[in-house]
């Protein structure tokens, strides 16, 4: 994503993806939906390799079984094994054109590997058959931004709101795209919003932080820092606090 350019020129605090963890197996009273279930669990236990094996078994049993596939593809994908999840998304929607949970992760893997192109083509295909997803929306929206279209991304974040209101990481996002138009008040409001819901998201307090700096409100700005740095996580937000440690003693000499 670009940057903007204040006075310290910080990256704003990044999109936030939402991503799909399983899909339910059809058929209940079989092997397979014993390891479908086993691969479940270790997905939601944070143990992907297990739920890979498992999946994988259930793909020997019944090669068809397409939430097998994307169940996978989920855990590949967690693994950072993205050619491998995204064999799996790609042969989930070639036994079933729609899937639009296959076409979601897909674009999600897309997205890692920095083709928000081709996030945006599958995210299209998603919709179509899911119009209602909130999910798909955000996440189209999230495309549509790193595409250097915030205007597209707004619409997207809006419907999105619609269908899920006062969702924060939605609101959060809608912010960045407006700071990205040049709308850093309606990016201010949505920031409060988000922080309202949940006011332990660091990054929202990052983002306010760049909204009132563009705002010319300096002393809140630094407020804004402060609370990002009080939230923040070391191990996942070390070069953001550090760049914010920077903006903040540059804030200091104004």
């Amino acid at each position: 994503m670009s940057h903007l350019r204040l006075l310290s020129t910080p990256a704003l605090a990044g999109l936030l993806w939402l991503a799909l963890t399983s899909v339910a197996l059809a058929q209940k009273d079989s092997p397979a939906a014993t390891l479908f279930s086993q691969g479940v669990a270790a997905l939601e236990a944070g143990d992907p390799a297990q739920a890979v094996e498992r999946f994988s078994g259930v793909i020997k049993v019944e090669p068809e079984a397409v939430e097998a596939y994307i169940n996978r593809g989920v855990a590949q994908r967690r693994l950072g094994k993205y050619p491998e999840a995204l064999a799996d998304f790609t042969k989930a929607i070639e036994l079933a054109p729609e899937a639009s949970e296959a076409y979601y992760n897909r674009a999600l893997v897309h997205s890692l590997l920095r083709a928000p192109e081709k996030a945006l083509t599958d995210l299209d295909l998603a919709l179509k058959f899911a119009p209602q997803d909130w999910q798909i929306y955000y996440n189209r929206g999230n495309a549509y931004l790193d595409l250097k279209k915030p205007g597209e991304a707004q619409k997207d974040y809006l419907k999105a709101l619609e269908l899920k209101p006062n969702a924060p990481e939605v609101l959060h996002n809608l912010g960045l795209a407006r700071l990205l138009a040049g709308e850093p008040e309606a990016a201010l409001n949505d920031f409060d919003r988000a922080l309202a819901i949940n006011p332990l998201f660091a990054r929202a307090y990052f983002n306010k932080g760049q909204a009132l700096q563009r705002l010319g409100r300096l002393e809140e700005a630094r407020r804004a820092y402060r609370q990002f740095l009080q939230g923040a996580d070391p191990e996942k937000d070390q070069a953001l606090m550090e760049q914010t440690l920077a903006t903040l003693r540059d804030l200091e000499e104004k």
